[in-house]
């Protein structure tokens, strides 16, 4: 597999080696982050829809902490901003970044299925 995907894509690969250890490691990871992650944009829309703020704001710590592993630096920003909303259940603020929150998370699968070939 071409790292280079990863790496001209703003993902920073040691970020992710540093907490996981290897690229086996690492791309296991990925597949599992790729495997869920159409079911958690679906579960993230829910809860918006249903201003369940507690749900939205867990699942943004979740996908803010598999960024995190997987070095996916610009989506744990975004993650964190919508984790705090949700704690906060500010819906203004979740409405108006509802849609940047997805095209990052796109972005993102987008790469990982482009490196592993999916």
């Amino acid at each position: 597999m071409d790292t280079s995907i990863l790496t001209n894509n703003g993902v920073d690969i040691n970020r992710g080696l540093e907490l996981l250890g290897d690229m086996e490691f690492y791309n296991e990871t990925l597949g599992q982050f790729l495997d869920t992650i159409e079911e958690n944009k679906n579960k993230l829309l829910e809860y918006k829809t249903n201003n369940d703020f507690e749900n939205y704001g867990i699942l943004s710590h979740s996908i803010k902490s598999d960024s995190k592993y997987l070095g996916f630096v610009s989506l744990i920003d975004v993650a964190l901003s919508n984790e705090m909303a949700g704690k906060e259940s500010n819906k203004e603020f979740i409405d108006n970044n509802f849609d940047i929150f997805i095209n990052e998370i796109n972005k993102f699968e987008e790469i990982g299925k482009r490196y592993l070939g999916r």
